[in-house]
């Protein structure tokens, strides 16, 4: 039976002279009580932090305290930790990972973990090695900031070492220790010019697991390559003699994780030019340049990952950093792409819902402090945390039932739309008026059907009514929806608010099922918004509930 896990975005990499931490930027770090929202979705495995960075900060030096009050919250909860001890970082400040003695020292603050927490069974001392190799090593995003495959092969070696040593380290506490090994197994496609490049990056993107299970010896493809990049010989011998694979393998998978390398550079005027030193291309999306659909998305990485490695799977992260609608349909499309593995014999144990509190700057891979943030499970735009319709789905699949929504009767933009919806439910637009048209434009755009209200009421076959209001006062106008079992929504928008950003911010909301008067206190393009929860006449504010 597939099951639903949660995880908490916890990525703390240094970017320069700066560490980002998504647990302090999320505000995480500061809400034992999310533990509790957690729980209250019914989620009984949680990828949860136990990071080495955290802990012991100061060399030599640990302290538990933050870790230990969460640990018992869980335990209370009944819910099972899958400690992560790095998080795409490089370690504590005092250490890096390409130093002589990083697997060592992440191996002995492993087994002091398993001795904090004997109870914990299943533990990612990495994640992603592959992934943390190239954006730190080949591309220079994160800490050492190197940008050639030489560092990147052995920062990959030196992950791949410490996550063996690790638990080998946590396996002498806990014999039953479980390793879950993550990894982002996105495919390379390319024009034909150069099939050579995406044919070497796909044997590349398994190394991380190669490495683990044991399997690169002298006849590996990559073997030599790895002697010429630095790697030590008998790191390589030592992980071919005593291989560390994986209890289950944790496949990442996000719209932009297929790439496709395309040589005709004119075409894609704004996208950055790479190279591999003889042929100039850039590296784009493959879900934005005419790929097979049956090629791309989670059941095809699943296909190929079970293909190569026969070992138990588990969709690692599941998260999509758009508007709601496009958020709950990719969550289904991967649960339903597990069920259907499931079905075909591939051992898959679960789907997880990643960023359950969101994530902050992903969309510049941290460079950048724009504090962008992309929504999770629960808004963190508020004074507390808000469910959206996501929580709604996550509860009823943990729970063995079906969930649907009137929004999953249309496909996401990543697939060809579906040109007949039958007579699924659609948003009804009451009104005449401008601002009521650009609200149905970007219904349009979102792939939202909607339609114009008829003269008389009661039309059938719409989920809810949407209308603008003006409030007399001439300061801001109100976007008002009506849902059919008689509950409704106001959000009053400011003056000098933009509409398309503040009609794309309602409709998220409208989504969620939110219900209550809110205002709009912000609003720009890219879903990046803050509502404000206006009290009802002699009652205490709720608190942004639903």
């Amino acid at each position: 039976m597939v099951e639903v896990w949660g995880g908490i975005e916890c990525s703390v990499v240094r970017v320069g002279g700066e560490i980002r931490d998504q647990l302090a930027e999320t505000g995480h770090s500061n809400r034992i009580e999310d533990l509790d929202l957690v729980a209250s979705l019914g989620i009984k495995t949680l990828r949860y932090p136990a990071l080495w960075e955290h802990v012991e900060a100061v060399e030599r030096r640990d302290d538990w305290s933050w870790h230990d009050e969460r640990y018992q919250r869980m335990r209370r909860l009944g819910i099972s930790p899958i400690a992560a001890l790095i998080h795409h970082g490089s370690g504590p400040s005092w250490t890096s990972i390409l130093a002589p003695d990083f697997a060592e020292r992440l191996a002995a603050f492993g087994g002091r973990l398993a001795l904090r927490y004997p109870w914990v069974k299943t533990f990612t001392p990495i994640n992603e090695p592959m992934a943390t190799a190239r954006l730190s090593g080949l591309y220079g995003f994160w800490h050492p900031h190197r940008a050639d495959e030489p560092s990147c092969l052995r920062l990959l070696v030196a992950q791949c070492r410490a996550i063996a040593m690790t638990m080998s380290a946590i396996r002498k506490v806990i014999p039953d220790a479980r390793l879950l090994q993550t990894e982002d197994f996105g495919k390379i496609f390319a024009t034909r010019k150069l099939a050579y490049q995406a044919e070497y990056e796909n044997g590349r993107r398994w190394l991380s697991l190669d490495l683990l299970c044991g399997h690169v010896g002298p006849r590996h493809p990559f073997h030599e390559r790895l002697l010429n990049a630095g790697v030590d010989p008998d790191h390589l011998a030592d992980l071919a003699a005593a291989p560390c694979p994986p209890d289950l393998i944790g496949v990442d998978y996000y719209l932009t994780s297929d790439r496709f390398l395309d040589h005709r550079v004119e075409r894609h005027p704004r996208e950055p030019i790479g190279g591999n030193g003889i042929e100039p291309y850039v590296d784009i999306a493959a879900i934005r340049a005419g790929v097979p659909e049956r090629e791309l998305g989670f059941a095809s990485r699943l296909r190929e990952v079970w293909g190569r490695y026969a070992l138990p799977v588990a969709i690692g992260e599941v998260h999509n950093a758009c508007t709601r609608e496009e958020q709950l349909r990719w969550f289904m499309e991967g649960w339903e792409a597990a069920l259907e593995c499931a079905v075909e014999g591939i051992d898959v144990r679960a789907v997880t819902s990643w960023s359950l509190f969101g994530a902050v700057d992903w969309n510049s891979m941290m460079m950048r402090k724009d504090g962008y943030y992309e929504c999770g499970v629960f808004d963190v735009r508020a004074d507390l945390p808000r469910r959206t319709i996501m929580a709604d789905a996550i509860s009823a699949l943990v729970n063995k039932q079906s969930f649907g929504h009137p929004v999953l009767a249309q496909t996401g933009w990543w697939r060809a739309p579906r040109k007949r919806l039958g007579k699924s439910p659609a948003i009804r637009l009451r009104g005449f008026d401008r601002r009521l048209s650009i609200l149905g434009e970007c219904c349009s755009r979102r792939r939202l059907p909607a339609r114009a209200a008829p003269q008389q009421p009661g039309s059938p076959n719409a989920w809810v009514e949407l209308s603008v209001r003006d409030t007399g006062g001439g300061s801001s106008v109100v976007l008002f929806a009506s849902y059919c079992p008689g509950k409704t929504f106001s959000l009053a928008v400011r003056d000098g608010v933009d509409w398309v950003a503040a009609c794309n911010a309602f409709l998220d909301l409208v989504i969620d099922g939110l219900t209550g008067t809110y205002e709009l206190v912000a609003a720009n393009h890219d879903n990046q918004y803050r509502v404000a929860e206006h009290p009802a006449p002699h009652t205490p504010a709720t608190a942004h509930q639903r």
